[in-house]
């Protein structure tokens, strides 16, 4: 059994016409792989109420994906374009301001006034929050939720080639997305309608949520060979009462926590690692992480050599999820974000010495 990962290790070769340029036709019509055992079974999401048993627990992820890609211009006329990490705390002296990352020729000096598709204005303010770090300090010249929500593009991630559509803007973004602040969906939920949740409810199948702010970040491409020097990236995330005190029920009556997606597992465990005063993450959960909270885990599937191939390994097992990964290669399943899910549990700790 393996127990020392390099970088080289989460690789797989993928044909490039697996990855899913456009969602199902309906929410609940892709296909589940159920690799909780081996071998696993080629199952559709709509069998995931069969799957699960009254008294089980659900934690959905209940973030809103903000249209957070803007387009505009410098003074000289050079267009740039802004995706915007986060919308900043309004303090007395400072208002409508955000964190964004910068795609442009020449980088503009601080205090550039942009001017924007749409008729308002970006003025640069710095970086944020390192002077050496990848993010940018921008003053809007109005609200910047109202902005994206009137000017801005869908986020879609980068291997998801055609422009932002309506179809985009619908079903990039689940049917429950409450908070906004996200530039990126948990995508794993983007499986569930209405329908799905009615039929979960009625066999007795708990629900809650946690908010995490899916941040560009998570597409940031590990360059190191030893993924222990990768510094990840940090996302707003909460944990309410209300979905404490479930999970709390939820073991006491023999039930499973089932995490809908990483971003939830990520959630949920940085709240068990860190306490209640946490409430920016950069947990890197890699193999030889001890879980806390999430027994099963509904995800996606991933890019090649990502952090989450590290944390979905570090779940349910290296080899298995390798070897998962093969399986769904060779049955044509649909890959990222807009693709199929699997079902995994959580592999049992070593016993100790």
């Amino acid at each position: 059994m393996k127990t020392h990962f390099s970088l080289s290790d989460f690789d797989f070769a993928l044909p490039e016409e697996l990855i899913a340029q456009h969602p199902a036709a309906q929410r609940s019509a892709s296909r589940l792989l159920d690799g909780r055992s081996s071998p696993a079974t080629d199952r559709r999401f709509a069998d995931l109420p069969d799957l699960l048993t009254p008294g089980d627990l659900l934690v959905f992820n209940d973030t809103q994906v903000v249209k957070a890609r803007l387009f505009g211009q410098k003074s000289t006329g050079g267009r740039l374009e802004l995706l915007i990490e986060r919308v900043l705390p309004a303090l007395a002296d400072a208002s409508h301001e955000v964190a964004a990352h910068m795609k442009v020729s020449k980088k503009p000096q601080p205090g550039a006034v942009l001017q924007m598709d749409g008729g308002f204005t970006a003025t640069l303010l710095g970086r944020w929050p390192q002077e050496d770090g990848p993010l940018y300090r921008f003053r809007f010249s109005s609200d910047p939720y109202a902005l994206m929500a009137q000017h801005g593009h869908v986020p879609l991630p980068p291997y998801i080639t055609h422009s932002d559509s309506a179809e985009d803007e619908l079903r990039y973004q689940t049917v429950f997305a409450k908070n906004p602040g996200a530039v990126a969906a948990p995508t794993a939920a983007l499986h569930f309608d209405e329908a799905m949740l009615a039929q979960l409810e009625a066999r007795g199948i708990a629900r809650a949520s946690v908010t995490l702010h899916v941040g560009a970040g998570t597409f940031q491409p590990v360059k190191t060979e030893t993924i222990a020097d990768h510094t990840m990236h940090f996302e707003r995330f909460e944990v309410p009462a209300a979905t404490q005190q479930a999970i709390a029920a939820c073991k006491a009556r023999g039930g499973r926590v089932v995490a809908v997606g990483t971003t939830t597992v990520r959630a949920l465990e940085s709240h068990a690692k860190f306490g209640p005063a946490c409430d920016d993450t950069n947990i890197f959960i890699t193999p030889g992480f001890e879980f806390a909270v999430v027994d099963l885990l509904l995800t996606n599937f991933h890019l090649p050599k990502s952090t989450l191939m590290m944390l979905v390994s570090a779940f349910a097992g290296y080899e298995h999820i390798m070897a998962l990964y093969q399986h769904a290669i060779a049955g044509r399943y649909r890959f990222f974000s807009y693709g199929d899910a699997m079902l995994l549990a959580r592999k049992a700790p070593r016993a100790s010495a």
